[in-house]
């Protein structure tokens, strides 16, 4: 059973307790107290839950705000940030609090009444923090972060928060390795993992805050930890064309690339998960039983910036799990990981958690399996996991795609999965899908078509006619770090001309086809590729309203096409246009740990249809080794799975 915080007209968030620092004027308390009743779901703006940490802002040395840049119902679940809220308040000298973006109804209340945008825990103003800590997980958040860095009455632009007293304003997520077209508003951003780089801006943001230094000051120091970009300290220079010439640095004392941070072995999973006072996305335990991926998809930009690979122990997720339920009283458990039943241990993981958790009524999931029999035996072993469908991710239709994306995966493998899923008792499964890979067809979107029945087919053949068949087919966006970041994204009419396709063709009883919006593509495409230019087109749309860009609803195609008008240039330049391979990435000085010679050679494999295997099975020389020396060196055991770094720490 979830727990709830019951609300009683606000008035115990509002109070002080236990010496919580509140709003240092009063009225604005007041206003608060009285606007909360008037917005929908009042739950989102009052904290209080359970588990959530309070301390004394009077005899904590740094206060730092974890903020999302949407709204609660979606990231309170977010597992970067719990890591980091129970990693940082077990600190005593830190002070650790959370804000989300208020959806429009609370922003409109705040705005009026000239409320600046506060902290959950001690509602304190963001602008009182000293460090403002975005996560960043996907490109559609930008306009967001904007929004909020304005709520909090901050000046948008970095270069106009040059006074000691304003926060420093810091970004990481995946959405962070190319953080050119945001470079404006951030002062520094942390690339790689967050959990060990994080304290080292901390330490040195301590050290400085003792001085009366100016804060480019505290920029030059951050300059030199590891894993920190401080984007004022280089500027692109332009050929005629538009593309990048050089990346210059402004400052000598800048590193000539920025080179992720790797932790060595991955950090204690969080086992006080906040418990939210109103439903949102995801109320459960989530559990990261691995980080990192061995498969090697040319399309997946997780898959490349998330290596090296690396486990928990069984005893240590068995132990997280434990404790987590006896601090939440939830009763879903999330086995996360890119590839889940990659992880070494999985059978044994999944029967461990079966036993020691029998009686207990829990469902446990474990999402990202792979396609065959093996990963039905997992689902058959976990409760609940017939309650919603099965779902495989083929990706593409036909042996030449699967060639090119490097997923090797037959037809017949995937239609003998398919019975097997449904003969076992499940009557849905969901078939993922992407349109617009490199040098694909008319005819490799029609094959989509033919998969899908042909898997309607023979689960009728086990089940009858209760068979179902869901497809979700999105469209690709080629990604900076991976091989597929020299192919162009398909153009509008490309994308709607396949996606007619597939309306037309993917209809009958037991099919169904769910798509996205072309023009969310293209958004998807030009905040992904773009460069420092970008930073004024984002500031010029999110000023003319633009803002929830990853909410369907609220995208608004037409202000962004303005948005490029204004500013002088082309949006085709960043989706439709093909990079040669010699061409300058606006991300060229920014390292994700994989060599650029390594992903130039899965291109051309990619163009001769050279499928690869898993790196488990066979290194490939992907170039994380060469940055061992940013890995913590202390035990790193048998938890160890890429073959490069095994051999590396066996020579040491």
């Amino acid at each position: 059973m979830i727990f709830r915080v019951k609300l009683d007209l606000f008035s115990s968030f509002l109070s002080v307790e236990k010496g919580v620092h509140l709003f240092s004027n009063k009225t604005v308390s007041e206003k608060l107290e009285r606007i909360l009743p008037l917005v929908e779901k009042p739950g989102r703006y009052v904290g209080g839950e359970y588990n959530v940490v309070y301390k004394d802002w009077e005899i904590t040395d740094t206060k730092i705000a974890l903020i999302f840049p949407d709204i609660y119902d979606i990231g309170l679940s977010n597992l970067g940030l719990q890591i980091l809220y129970e990693m940082l308040n077990d600190r005593p000298d830190i002070l650790a609090e959370r804000a989300y973006s208020p959806w429009v109804d609370m922003e409109a209340k705040l705005r009026e009444n000239k409320i600046p945008l506060y902290a959950l825990e001690s509602k304190t103003p963001l602008k009182e923090f000293d460090i403002l800590a975005f996560t960043l997980p996907y490109e559609t958040l930008y306009t967001n972060a904007l929004n909020l860095i304005d709520l909090a009455q901050l000046p948008l632009y970095a270069k106009d928060r040059d006074d000691r007293n304003t926060p420093l304003l810091i970004a990481g997520g995946h959405a962070t390795y190319n953080p050119e077209p945001i470079a404006d508003f951030f002062d520094v951003f942390l690339l790689g993992e967050g959990e060990d780089i994080l304290f080292d801006v901390i330490k040195v943001y301590q050290s400085w805050k003792k001085t009366d230094q100016a804060k480019s000051t505290l920029l030059e120091k951050l300059a030199s930890i590891a894993g920190v970009y401080v984007p004022s300290f280089y500027e692109p220079e332009y050929n005629p064309d538009g593309t990048i010439n050089n990346i210059n640095r402004t400052k000598s004392y800048a590193p000539t690339t920025v080179t992720k941070r790797i932790v060595g072995t991955l950090p204690t999973a969080p086992k006080k998960f906040i418990v939210p006072s109103i439903d949102i996305v995801h109320n459960r335990i989530a559990v990261e039983i691995m980080r990192g991926c061995t498969r090697g998809c040319r399309f997946c930009h997780a898959g490349m910036i998330n290596r090296p690979i690396r486990e928990r122990t069984i005893d240590e997720i068995i132990e997280t799990i434990q404790i987590a339920l006896d601090n939440t009283g939830f009763e879903e458990i999330a086995l996360l990981s890119l590839s889940s039943s990659d992880y070494s241990n999985i059978v044994d993981l999944v029967d461990q958690i079966g036993s020691h958790f029998a009686g207990e009524n829990l469902t446990v999931s474990l999402p990202s399996l792979r396609i065959e029999t093996f990963s039905i035996d997992l689902m058959e072993k976990l409760k609940g996991a017939r309650q919603g469908g099965f779902t495989l991710a083929p990706e593409a239709a036909t042996d030449r795609m699967r060639s090119i994306i490097n997923k090797p995966i037959s037809e017949d493998q995937l239609l003998t999965t398919a019975y097997e899923i449904f003969n076992r008792g499940w009557q849905t499964i969901k078939l993922y899908f992407m349109i617009g890979h490199p040098s694909e067809t008319i005819e490799d979107v029609q094959a989509i078509v033919e998969l899908c029945k042909k898997v309607l087919q023979v689960g009728k053949k086990a089940i009858g006619n209760r068979a179902k068949v869901h497809a979700g087919v999105s469209t690709f966006v080629p990604k900076p770090h991976t091989p597929f970041q020299w192919v162009a994204t398909d153009s509008i009419n490309q994308i709607t001309e396949k996606q007619a396709l597939l309306r037309q063709e993917l209809r009958g009883k037991g099919l169904k086809l769910t798509w996205n919006d072309p023009r969310e593509t293209m958004l998807e495409a030009w905040l992904s590729r773009g460069d420092r230019r970008l930073s004024k087109v984002i500031y010029t749309a999110w000023k003319n309203g633009v803002k929830f860009d990853a909410w369907q609803d609220f995208h608004n195609y037409d202000t962004w096409i303005k948005a490029f008008e204004e500013n002088g240039l082309d949006p085709s330049f960043y989706t439709t246009r093909s990079r040669g391979i010699d061409e300058t990435f606006p991300w060229e000085h920014l390292n994700a740990g994989v060599k650029k010679s390594y992903l130039v050679k899965e291109y051309e494999n990619s163009l001769a249809l050279i499928l690869r295997d898993d790196c488990r099975e066979q290194c490939f020389a992907c170039g994380i080794i060469q940055n061992f020396g940013d890995i913590r060196r202390e035990n790193p055991g048998p938890v160890w799975k890429c073959p490069e770094i095994k051999n590396k720490v066996s020579m040491a």
